[in-house]
């Protein structure tokens, strides 16, 4: 084996000198769990279908590929919500010497070192870069992994010039299906309702930690992410690639990224249109380029927000494009592959330009040096103090941020700060670090961005800690203080006195420890304040303290403190209307809160009630309780006139026997109002608006646990007026400041008016914040739990 170079001894790479594997040395990979005879054909969401490969077919024939060659390795790296395989297939020239440990070795010296590893760059051009290829992470659009199918078999058996060329300067990392769950049920979400290409600020899915892993692991130069269907977006633009309109994030170093993404997307335009004879469609024949964001237009596609998975993936450097191809068939398929191709020659001639571009995004944050960005934007370190009591929030944020190569330190000794004096144990998040970038964005507050752009594809703020509920303190100057860095977190609890036991209403943990007691036969009191109390002796309660992450001691009952029980729950499910589950992240949140949750259809309600439930949580669009649907729509609704009626004669029924009913959000705001349950006049913002907000809540009823001057969150934002029947329970501050940071045009309305109501008459709360956005909004969470528990005995 060749030794190759180094740079003052240090440098030990053929950036990214690689090892092949033998299929022997990888061994089989076996799929489990699935039943070609439960996949589905085609897709409702999709005008047209196709005989896509299925997935029960892919695992064969990724390890009949891999028999035939020595160029593969072919892994399972996890599974899926619904226990699929989530397939990874690397392939490299077996020609090229070196090992995976040389890879590993400059990845670390572009982290630590970034000025020698540009040097060693500039005068090698021997070396091969990563780039990875993420397939279908949308499981209705097929064609993405068909094609990524298409290319594994043609880097693996080929020898043109072409494929052999690419191979010399590239390590190939295909991510086959992100999302197999959609790919076999013919969904665009997972097995769980949630929209895996808005999950990478959050991870809260297992398919989405296990992309983030690949990306960490590999920091790819450049990063592809298929997807469909995009169609005469432009005169004859066939298909659309990134990169975006404005707004871009702040965080990036976006000069650094432009430079090269927009030429590789018009390499891989005109790759595409090379090859326009071959495709059988009349839309491709006609076909003059592609759609490019960021030539084409002024905006409505960004990328904003790093819930995508490009996005989030140009943190890690990588120059990340959407492909979206025009159609789903066959030359939906081409189109991919095509695009794909051109990215790979482009990356191939201009690799060491790119290479070194990418090392000097790293090279910035770990030099503090943001030549493109305001003075002060990043500060210089974050602060993260920690509840001696419920830790377990700023705990979690922090084994977030670890999972996301961020430097973490803890401090050894206490420390005094920007005038304020932090103990020992302190989190310190260090900003002269190489992604920089990726911990300012998922730390920072934010920006209110309405005037900077007409319209925004998603979200445009997502603050980790107004959201998740922790600390996060940014100082502009040195923090000077002894300090280890951090490698993982314990999460464990510790139980002091003889009883009773005070369990704070302070966190998700909180009230998921308190319904573990429940169902586990502990008697659980619950004050006006919405804290709990258990008299049970500590050594039954012991062990689920310890799994909690809180340090609950001793504390005298209060006079007012009232036993609750274990609640069964019906939330309303929307099984895929207009793509996507709406209800699903109100389940996840009642999921983490520790409620059994039981999902109930419109048909089902319509036809059986809610008898043996207690409360019934309505969270989704108000077409739920439609019956005039399209085609694609109508069986997750109802589906007939007598449904309706039946469906609302039932709820009803269920609120005016003593049922709790909750409305989450917009949609199930005004479906409160269609089926008679309030005569509150519901407001309803655009559906392009969302964002944080100051919320002013009575801190009591359903707001115990939450303050003046606080935090709420609005998707589609709902407020309320003719509450002359309501308990009024929370109101968007009166002050034109409310809005903290997104996007959300005329929101002048909504400024001091009611956002949470319950009504005086019947137990109806209606919550126009979104209190289980996406498995995200952690600090609303307690919302729902204490609308279930309050003002009732169960």
């Amino acid at each position: 084996m060749d030794k190759k170079k180094m740079i003052g001894g240090a440098l030990a790479v053929g950036l990214l000198a690689f090892s092949p594997w033998t299929a022997a040395q990888a061994g089989p990979v076996k799929w489990t769990n699935v039943n070609a005879f439960e996949e589905q054909n085609g897709s409702l969401f999709n005008q047209e279908n196709y005989d896509f490969v299925k997935f029960s077919q892919i695992g064969a024939k990724l390890n009949e590929i891999e028999k035939r060659s020595n160029r593969v390795k072919v892994e399972v790296r996890g599974t899926s919500v619904n226990g699929y395989p989530l397939y990874v297939v690397t392939i490299a020239d077996p020609s090229t010497r070196g090992k995976f440990g040389k890879i590993q070795a400059l990845r670390k010296q572009m982290f630590k070192n970034p000025g020698k590893a540009q040097e060693w760059v500039a005068n090698n051009e021997d070396f091969k870069v990563p780039i990875m290829i993420n397939g279908s992470i949308h499981g209705t659009e097929f064609v993405g992994t068909d094609a990524i199918l298409q290319l594994i078999e043609r880097f693996a058996t080929q020898n043109d010039h072409v494929t052999k060329q690419i191979l010399a300067n590239t390590v190939l990392i295909f991510n086959v299906v992100q999302n197999p769950d959609g790919r076999v049920q013919a969904t665009r979400f997972n097995g769980v309702g949630i929209d895996l290409n808005r999950d990478f600020i959050t991870q809260s899915q297992p398919e989405t930690r296990e992309t983030v892993e690949l990306i960490k692991e590999w920091n790819p130069m450049v990063f592809l992410d298929t997807h469909g269907y995009v169609k005469n977006y432009g005169p004859n633009l066939q298909g659309l690639i990134e990169p975006c309109t404005p707004p871009h994030n702040p965080n990036y170093e976006y000069d650094l990224y432009i430079k090269w993404a927009l030429e590789q997307a018009k390499a891989m335009e005109a790759e595409i249109l090379a090859d326009k004879a071959s495709y059988q469609g009349e839309l491709y024949k006609s076909m003059e380029g592609v759609y490019i964001p960021y030539r084409d237009d002024a905006a409505g596609w960004d990328d904003y927000p790093p819930i995508f998975t490009p996005m989030y993936a140009m943190y890690h450097g990588a120059y990340g494009h959407t492909l979206e191809a025009p159609t789903n068939d066959w030359d939906g398929v081409r189109w991919q592959y095509n695009a794909i191709m051109g990215a790979l020659k482009f990356a191939v001639e201009h690799k060491q330009e790119m290479i070194a571009d990418q090392i000097e995004m790293f090279k910035r944050g770990i030099t503090f040096s943001h030549p493109h960005h305001p003075e002060g934007f990043f500060p210089n370190a974050y602060i993260l103090p920690v509840d001696e009591t419920d830790p377990t929030v700023t705990l979690k944020a922090v084994e977030h941020l670890l999972r996301n190569d961020i430097e973490v330190k803890q401090a050894a000794q206490p420390f005094t700060v920007g005038g304020t004096t932090y103990p020992k144990g302190t989190y310190i998040v260090p900003m002269d670090q190489a992604k920089a970038g990726l911990a300012n964005t998922m730390l920072w507050d934010g920006e209110d961005i309405t005037d900077d752009t007409p319209a925004m594809y998603d979200i445009s703020a997502w603050s980790l800690p107004e959201l998740w509920g922790f600390a996060a303190i940014p100082v502009n100057e040195k923090v000077n203080v002894p300090a280890t860095n951090v490698g993982n977190v314990q999460v464990q609890g510790s139980l002091t006195g003889k009883g009773p036991y005070l369990i704070p209403n302070s966190s998700v943990s909180a009230v998921r420890l308190v319904n573990t007691l429940l169902q586990q036969g502990i008697a659980v009191k619950r004050d006006e304040r919405g804290n709990f109390y258990v008299e049970a002796p500590a050594n039954r309660i012991a062990a689920a303290v310890k799994e909690s992450g809180l340090h609950i001691s001793t504390a005298a009952v209060p006079a007012d403190a009232e036993p609750i029980t274990s609640v069964r729950i019906a939330l309303l499910k929307d099984g895929g209307m207009n793509k996507q589950q709406s209800h699903s992240g109100t389940k996840l949140a009642l999921q983490r809160l520790g409620f059994q949750v039981t999902e109930l259809t419109p048909v089902e309600v319509a036809a059986n009630g809610l008898d043996g439930f207690d409360v019934f949580i309505y969270s989704g669009t108000e077409n739920l309780i439609s019956f005039k649907l399209s085609a694609a729509n109508k069986e997750f609704g109802l589906q007939s006139a007598e449904q309706y009626n039946a469906f609302k004669a039932n709820v009803t029924a269920f609120v005016q026997h003593g049922g709790k009913y909750i409305a989450v959000g917009a949609g199930a705001s005004r479906a409160t109002y269609t089926l008679g349950l309030t005569d509150d006049t519901v407001h309803i913002g655009g559906s392009n608006s969302n964002g944080i907000v100051r919320v002013n809540y009575s801190g009591t009823g359903t707001t115990v646990g939450y303050g003046q001057d606080d935090i709420g969150f609005v998707y589609r934002p709902v407020w309320y007026t003719n509450t002359g029947n309501d308990i009024i329970e929370a109101t968007f501050m009166n002050d034109s400041g409310f809005f903290v940071a997104g996007h959300w045009k005329n929101r002048d309305a909504a400024q001091g008016a009611a956002v949470i109501v319950r009504e005086r008459n019947a137990d109806v709360t209606l919550i126009g914040l979104e209190a289980g956005f996406r498995d995200h909004t952690d600090y609303l969470f307690r919302l729902l739990a204490n609308a279930i528990w309050e003002n009732k005995s169960l």
